[in-house]
This record gives structure tokens, C-alpha cells and sequence, in this order.
């Protein structure tokens, strides 16, 4: 899962990227509502966290642009404001959720896992393909109901492509969601983890396959 995160203050922002980069939700984090608004134009994420109170553009104008543009992109409120007021007028903007602060990390996480499966019509929390399977309390693949043995890496590739199984992920998008605090990493990088990643899936219903001039999608057959 890779996120965008809003919140302008910065030791509650540099906390939360990294506790939710450890859990394995990768965080892109910016602290400006405006450039927010720019971000949500160009970039891919899966989800949004969204704090209100903003400089240069407040979260609800954020939130309701985003809805105008037709952005289906699953959204979180993540604010201090927990009046009711707060929270309807929120919701009617096309929030999908409401966090207020302070708050456990458990349960924002729960929360972003929950609104993904929503937006893909998906409620039981583990994600398939096929006979593999990733379970994301136990944060762990398995192929025909034994564990597949991953390198970190391979795990964060493979969990991309299973998020969205059947559709293709360009080698850029595989990126930004796995490799997005190393920017060193060159696209060759994602066609040899996709290569180990056959070699795992060999003599499965799963495979990874290339879609000419789209990416890699993982499919069962």
C-alpha cells in the first residue's frame, strides 16, 4: 500500500511515515495543502491522510477538490478537530473515514487496510491471487497454504502487484511504492526482483506477466 500523508506538523509527520513505513505502508508525506492538491494530480497512491488544518490550502478544499476531479481515491481525516460539526461536514465532502488525534498507530493502520479492501471490493483482510495468498495480520505470503520464503524486497514487489491483481503496474509505480526511499534504484532493479519472483511462483496457478507498454500484472489461471 503506498499512501500520500498531509500534515504540516513535522515531528507527528516524521513519526508516523516511519512507523507506517515499518509496518510496510509506504508514505509519500508533504505538509502543504497546495502542494497536496499538485501531488494528488500526478502521482499514484492508494490512500490519503489528511490533516485540516493546513497552510496554503486547508484539508477541506484539499478533500473537495479531490472529489470534484471524480477521484475515487479512499480518504482519511486525521485531525484534532473531533467536533461532530467537524466530523459531518467532513464526511459530506467525501471523506471516507474520520481519525482523531491523538490516536493508535493500530488502529489508523487497521483503518487504511479496511478503506483499501472497501475501495476494492474486498472486506476479508488478506489479499489472493489464485492459490497465493498474503495475510496481512501475520504480514506474511502463502502459496498453496504453506509460507512463501521472500526477501524483503520480494515481498514488497509481490505485495504491489497483489494489491491490484489483473492490472498492470508500470515499472516506475513498482518504484515509487517499494524503493521510494532510495533513489538511486533504476528501473532495471524492478526487472530482476520480477525475475526471482517467477522463479518462486514456478508450477503455481500464479504468474507474473508483461503487458507490453503497461508493466507487470500478477494473474491466475
Amino acid at each position: 500500500m503506498r499512501i500520500l500523508l498531509v500534515e504540516d506538523e513535522h515531528s507527528l509527520g516524521t513519526w508516523l511515515t516511519r512507523a507506517l513505513e515499518h509496518a510496510g505502508i509506504q508514505v509519500e508525506w508533504v505538509t502543504d495543502g497546495r502542494l497536496a492538491d499538485r501531488v494528488l494530480q500526478q502521482a499514484d497512491h492508494d490512500a490519503l491522510v489528511l490533516d485540516l488544518g493546513l497552510p496554503g490550502m486547508d484539508g477541506q478544499t484539499v478533500l473537495q477538490r479531490l472529489r470534484e476531479r471524480d477521484q475515487r481515491l479512499p480518504a482519511l481525516i486525521l485531525t484534532a478537530r473531533n467536533s461532530l460539526e467537524e466530523r459531518v461536514r467532513s464526511l459530506h465532502a467525501g471523506a471516507d473515514d474520520f481519525l482523531a488525534k491523538p490516536f493508535e498507530l493500530a488502529e489508523l493502520e487497521a483503518r487504511l487496510h479496511a478503506l483499501v479492501r472497501r475501495a476494492r471490493g474486498v472486506e476479508h483482510p488478506r489479499l489472493a491471487c489464485g492459490s497465493l495468498v498474503f495475510d496481512t495480520g501475520r504480514k506474511q505470503f502463502f502459496l498453496n497454504g504453506a509460507p512463501l520464503l521472500l526477501s524483503p524486497r520480494e515481498q514488497a514487489v509481490l505485495r504491489v502487484l497483489v494489491q491490484r491483481s489483473g492490472e498492470p503496474f508500470s515499472k516506475q509505480q513498482i518504484l515509487e511504492r517499494v524503493f521510494s526511499d532510495d533513489e538511486d534504484v533504476h528501473p532495471e532493479a524492478v526487472e530482476v526482483f520480477v525475475h526471482r519472483l517467477r522463479k518462486r511462483l514456478e508450477g503455481s496457478d500464479v504468474r507474473i506477466t508483461t503487458l507490453r507498454g503497461l508493466g507487470y500484472a500478477l494473474e491466475s489461471f
